[in-house]
């Protein structure tokens, strides 16, 4: 079995896509950011006096700086190289001081609906499993998540106080992430950024012989990336029910993020640039592979459930903690590492899909 190529050539035929396609992608998506831009400062002032949330036009905001910085790093020998690396980091600390706030909200609540369901109290009224990022996987370990009664009652205990304790740290982190991004969308860093994309939304700055060069070979490019990286990747061990290297690892004092997820996470950038590649070929409206996009939603499940269990593991860490909340907390952890092997297997069986026999 031989792993197939992501042919970019393959959804259309006619004239291959050139930079002028590229300098129309970018335009489009800085008009995007202006738009939501002013969205953003609207709601925002709408939100303070309680009529409307202001998170679609961060979404947006988010979306559109995504795309442009992606495209930035896959076509930069048909741009100009200054402008380009100097856009570049101030497109990427605009992103993630931006995605903190609805990072830590999300965060807090996956874990609060998993504490309800471990401990056999009833999801939220209107939450859902889907709703929160839990969307259904084939899930290798529910075996098991079967709690013996005793050990139920003992985490029911635990569960009311971890539970508190998770929402005032991820509240706090929430909080500081919302007054950092308030306090970057006002500075005069945002402005300069602002100001970059404003000029690119009407003047692309190219290379001399990029409105004709073909985007084909660097969107090939990111796509062999993509490949290499999932090559790398242990999809056998993916394939198993049971990972205990993971799980000791999640028991240990170290505070430092899992050795196993770093590569699964360079995937999921992998996979982001190569889409946006697809887009600036084919346009927005182009065609969709649903396989990446499947793949995609696994390998967000799996950042979810990686920083959820992280998130976990650094509770119990709490100095003089009860032992019946540590036990709580101790549970949430391998449940969201759990979740972590059924999205690398989901993973795994999307992306065994497009294997092709060469006998």
């Amino acid at each position: 079995m031989a792993q197939q190529h992501l042919d970019p050539t393959d959804p259309t035929a006619g004239p291959a896509p050139t930079g002028d396609a590229l300098a129309g992608y970018l335009r489009a998506q800085a008009t995007e950011f202006l738009r939501a831009l002013r969205q953003h400062r609207e709601t925002g002032a709408a939100a303070q006096c309680g009529t409307e949330d202001p998170v679609d036009a961060a979404r947006a905001l988010r979306r559109s700086v995504r795309r442009i910085s992606g495209s930035l790093h896959t076509f930069r020998p048909l741009l100009e190289a200054d402008w380009s690396e100097l856009l570049r980091p101030e497109l990427a600390w605009l992103s993630g001081t931006l995605t903190m706030e609805h990072a830590y909200a999300a965060r807090l609540e996956r874990l609060l609906l998993a504490l309800h369901r471990l401990s056999g109290a009833a999801a939220f009224p209107t939450q859902t499993a889907t709703t929160a990022g839990m969307s259904p996987v084939v899930d290798v370990a529910a075996g098991s998540r079967d709690t013996p009664t005793a050990d139920r009652g003992n985490l029911t205990v635990g569960a009311a106080k971890a539970g508190a304790l998770l929402e005032r740290r991820l509240t706090l982190a929430r909080t500081r992430a919302h007054s950092t991004a308030l306090q970057a969308l006002g500075s005069s860093r945002f402005h300069a950024v602002a100001d970059k994309v404003a000029v690119l939304a009407s003047e692309v700055p190219l290379t001399a012989t990029a409105p004709t060069a073909d985007l084909r070979p660097q969107a090939a490019a990111a796509e062999e990336r993509l490949t290499d990286a999932v090559a790398a990747l242990p999809l056998v061990t993916a394939g198993s029910p049971y990972n205990a290297e993971a799980l000791i690892h999640g028991l240990s004092p170290d505070p430092s993020p899992h050795p196993q997820d770093a590569p699964w996470h360079q995937v999921r950038l992998l996979l982001r640039l190569h889409r946006y590649a697809r887009e600036a070929l084919y346009g927005t409206k182009g065609p969709i592979d649903v396989r990446l996009l499947t793949a995609g939603q696994a390998l967000d499940r799996h950042r979810d459930a990686s920083e959820a269990a992280a998130a976990a593991a650094a509770a119990a860490r709490t100095p003089r903690i009860a032992p019946a909340t540590a036990y709580a907390l101790g549970v949430l952890h391998a449940d969201q590492r759990h979740e972590v092997e059924a999205a690398r297997f989901a993973f795994q069986q999307c992306w065994q899909k497009q294997a092709v026999s060469t006998s």
